[in-house]
Formats: structure tokens, C-alpha cells, sequence
């Protein structure tokens, strides 16, 4: 791979742009918005389209991440990446040089690890999946499909976490617990049972 397309604009885009740029062998080649701006860049890298001419520039630039945040819903993330999979874009996994990701690990297209984060042994993480910065996700961990595991977040061993789920900033979920899909997990929260799909939780335990 050497260039390198990103689909979206936003804080998350920016901090997406800050990994990319410390790997070597990929080239960021500009920016697609979901609409037009008041900016021609951002952080000194070109905005080459918008959503509805992503066909073109898929033509001629195949290699895209999907660059928005996920709170809550995953909606935004899974309509993007169903629509560069349908016109036969390439999602590469991105791991930042700054992260530790176990030879033992699995983690899938169109993800991102970021920044201080750390993938353990045997642990498995799906498609279209932000792994934040500093989070863990320990060992024999499974995330499915587009999930988003906020900074800072302690996923313990033999965790499962169901596909579209948000694991809030500085969270910590215990060994084996099951979150089914949809799960939302406020910041803070400490989850010691398993949690049913679509339950968001905020009321949980918390650290003092």
C-alpha cells in the first residue's frame, strides 16, 4: 500500500492523520468530507472530494479508511464502510508504530489501533474497529465488527464484545464478561456482569 484515502474530517479524523503519519510506506493522499466546508486542508492535507464522489476516487486511490468517531451508535461507521465495500474499496488494517499488538493477535480490515494502545495474545478484533489510544484489550479478548473502544478503556481477558458496541473512556470490563451488540458503556464504568444486547450503561459502579 502506499496511498491512502480517509473519510471524514473531524477530531477523530485529525488523530487518525497523527498515526498515520508516523508509518512508514503510506502516503496520506487527501481527505473526502461528508459535505463541503469552509477548509481547503486539514493538518496540510488536501480534501479531494465528498461522499457522493467517492466511486471516482476509489477508481484512482482503492486504499480508504473510514476517519469518523464512534459514541453511541455505529450507524455513521457501518454506512461508510458498507459503501466502500460495495464499490470495491480496500480497507487496510492500521496499526500505529506507538501501539503493541501481540504476533498472536488478530485484527481486521478497515481498523485502527492507535497510539499507546495494546492487543494482546490471541485476542481478535473485527472490521471497522478503533481501538483509542492507551486502551487494552487483553488476551483471548473478541471484538466484532464495528466497535469502538475509547481511551484509556480496560478490556480484561476472555472478554466478548458483541458487533456495534462503545466502550466508553476509562471503562473497565472484567474477565469474561459477555457485552452483547450495541452495548454502550459510559466513561468510568466498571462491568462485572454480562450485559444483553442494545443496554446502555451508566449507572454501574464506578471508580470513586
Amino acid at each position: 500500500m502506499s496511498k491512502l484515502l480517509l473519510v471524514g474530517g473531524g477530531g477523530h479524523c485529525r488523530a487518525c492523520l497523527d498515526v498515520i503519519e508516523q508509518i512508514k510506506g503510506i502516503e496520506i493522499a487527501g481527505l473526502v468530507l461528508k459535505q463541503r466546508g469552509d477548509s481547503s486542508s486539514i493538518q496540510e492535507h488536501p480534501i479531494l472530494g465528498f461522499e457522493n464522489d467517492l466511486f471516482a476516487l476509489v477508481s484512482a486511490i482503492p486504499n480508504v479508511l473510514v476517519a469518523i468517531g464512534q459514541i453511541k451508535s455505529p450507524d455513521n461507521r457501518i454506512r461508510l464502510y458498507s459503501l466502500l465495500k460495495s464499490i470495491n474499496a480496500r480497507l487496510p488494517t492500521i496499526l500505529s508504530p506507538l501501539s503493541y499488538v501481540s504476533k498472536r493477535a488478530l485484527v481486521g480490515e478497515g481498523s485502527i489501533i492507535m497510539h499507546g494502545s495494546v492487543v494482546n495474545s490471541n485476542a481478535r478484533v473485527g472490521n471497522n474497529c478503533i481501538i483509542n489510544s492507551k486502551a487494552l484489550v487483553e488476551h483471548d479478548v473478541k471484538i466484532d465488527n464495528h466497535c469502538h473502544i475509547a481511551t484509556g478503556a480496560l478490556v480484561n481477558g476472555s472478554v466478548q464484545i458483541g458487533a456495534g458496541s462503545f466502550v466508553g473512556s476509562g471503562s473497565i470490563i472484567k474477565e469474561g464478561v459477555i457485552l452483547g451488540r450495541r452495548v454502550v458503556v459510559g466513561a468510568g464504568q466498571i462491568v462485572k456482569e454480562n450485559v444483553a444486547d442494545g443496554v446502555t450503561i451508566t449507572t454501574c459502579e464506578t471508580r470513586p
